[in-house]
């Protein structure tokens, strides 16, 4: 199994305390799939919106193509995932939950057919974004001594 990853949403690991994961295949048209092999995509601001049964991607930004014509798509246009009907209620029920969002962390291309991974995240408070800044500081200190001290 080939996977390239295409673009990984950093704001999510930041933001979210993430429980768990699941890969869902998107509606794309012909112009958004040259973008994303272009790795033209944005995760930044997307999120995902559960309606009528269904779940949407919005804000994910795929650039125009390039070399399409004036009928090309909409950059942030909602698109589709595709989950079975099983995943969609289970996950569906357990955002409704009081404090659980559902987010995209990355999107890639898996035997050539793109793929986005959306998580159940729970948002993170302040202070636990500053714990984790701080764990990642110590823990680069701790990398930079441990290679002085080889050397």
């Amino acid at each position: 199994m080939a996977i390239e990853i295409i673009a990984t949403n950093r704001k999510a690991y930041h933001n979210y305390h993430i429980e768990d994961s699941v890969e869902a295949g998107i509606v794309l048209t012909g112009t958004e799939v040259k973008s994303v092999r272009g790795h033209r995509v944005s995760l930044g601001d997307a999120y995902v919106k559960p309606e009528r049964g269904e779940l949407w991607l919005v804000n994910a930004h795929i650039a125009r193509y390039e070399a399409g014509s004036y009928l090309s798509h909409e950059p942030t246009r909602p698109r589709k995932l595709l989950l079975h009907r099983e995943q969609i209620d289970s996950i569906v029920s357990r955002a409704a939950e009081r404090g659980f969002t559902l987010v995209p962390l990355k999107l890639y291309i898996k035997n050539g057919l793109v793929k986005a991974e959306i998580a159940l995240g729970k948002g993170k408070k302040l202070y636990d974004k500053r714990e984790a800044i701080a764990r990642r500081e110590t823990d680069r200190e701790i990398g930079r001594a441990m290679k002085r001290r080889r050397l």
